[in-house]
């Protein structure tokens, strides 16, 4: 069996992981096109040499742009790979621009199209993601979900004959690394004592950083708080905040570049608790054992909030208290999986195949 993944974004490189270790395991041929999406050495190379992924077998080099654009670049390039290697899967990952290209590429050109994470919703249509979830999941021949929850919103959608329920493979790669780093010191901006409670914060979503005043307020509310703040700070933050005038570094804040994956969960696994927008470090957060605070209305891993683990906030005023509130009760509960998602998705990929 041959199948062809298509990633090009940070939370896709950590899923491709297992995936490929899986299917090296299993004797199939995988070939690995990497869009460019993410193209900043932290944002990709890092995570490749991090999570002993092969190198990319083709390499797009899109770049940034705008989705439009960005898009349009992706799907130009991409039916030429697809042509070339005439694969029995396309197997995409996640919401993001890369995604959505992968599958319109795919579909247009009559190959089968599986979708790793399927059935995730926030059900907010302004999210660009949520719009790249929803046409991805009912163009793809086969929805691979990593939830329950995720094969209901499928099932509702007439998507359910299609559905298989595999887990999450990002779990497989957060425990297994977890395990690794549990007992090392993590990596830590000067200034922030690993033995003293901090928090690990990642702001990035174009709703709280395209609003100068939005982002202003929410920068400000993480300056302000009674410990230090570990900020890794994506592109788009050091450039929207570089735009308007916004100090990354004021009060609390101790900001540094993204980290590879394994100092990421290491300083995760020592910390307080998370800030985050990010969906995928919600869900990393409750697997550590780190109290999520998320600045958004909605969560598409809902687990995490109805466990007690995660608390939406997209208001900051009362930050402060919230991000500063008692431990809750270890959950017992393992919604996302106990390590095995990679094996179930490759099995799912070879009883599904036409």
């Amino acid at each position: 069996m041959k199948i062809l993944s298509i990633v090009g974004a940070r939370p896709q490189f950590v899923k491709l992981a297992p995936i490929a270790q899986a299917l090296t395991l299993a004797g199939h041929e995988h070939v690995i096109v990497h869009t460019g999406q993410h193209y900043d050495v932290k944002m990709s190379d890092v995570f490749f040499e991090d999570l002993d992924i092969p190198a990319p077998d083709v390499h797009l080099g899109v770049g940034s742009g705008s989705h439009g654009v960005q898009t349009g670049a992706m799907l130009s390039a991409l039916d030429g790979v697809l042509d070339e290697h005439r694969p029995h899967w396309v197997l995409v990952y996640g919401d993001t621009n890369s995604t959505i290209a992968g599958a319109l590429s795919a579909v247009k050109m009559h190959l089968p199209l599986a979708h790793l994470e399927a059935g995730l919703r926030s059900f907010n249509r302004r999210m660009p993601e949520e719009h790249n979830r929803v046409l991805t999941d009912h163009a793809a021949d086969l929805c691979l979900a990593p939830t329950q929850t995720a094969v209901d919103h499928l099932t509702r959608e007439g998507l359910g004959g299609r559905a298989v329920l595999v887990g999450d493979v990002m779990t497989d790669v957060c425990l297994r690394i977890a395990a690794q780093v549990r007992d090392s010191v993590p990596l830590l901006p000067e200034g922030v004592d690993p033995s003293r409670d901090y928090l690990v914060s990642t702001i990035h979503r174009a709703e709280n950083t395209d609003d100068p005043e939005q982002l202003k307020a929410i920068i400000d509310a993480l300056a302000a708080l009674p410990i230090p703040v570990v900020l890794l700070a994506h592109p788009r933050l050091v450039a929207r905040s570089a735009s308007s005038g916004i100090d990354l570094t004021a009060g609390a804040l101790r900001t540094t570049e993204p980290l590879g994956y394994p100092q990421m969960v290491a300083a995760v696994l020592h910390s307080r608790g998370v800030v985050t927008d990010s969906g995928g470090l919600q869900k990393e957060a409750f697997l550590l054992g780190a109290p999520c605070t998320t600045l958004r209305t909605e969560t598409e891993w809902t687990e995490t909030v109805d466990l007690g683990w995660n608390v939406l906030r997209p208001q900051v005023d009362d930050l402060a208290e919230v991000v500063m509130r008692p431990r809750p009760v270890p959950a017992t509960a393992t919604p996302y999986g106990k390590g095995r998602a990679a094996e179930a998705t490759v099995a799912a990929l070879e009883q599904h195949l036409r």
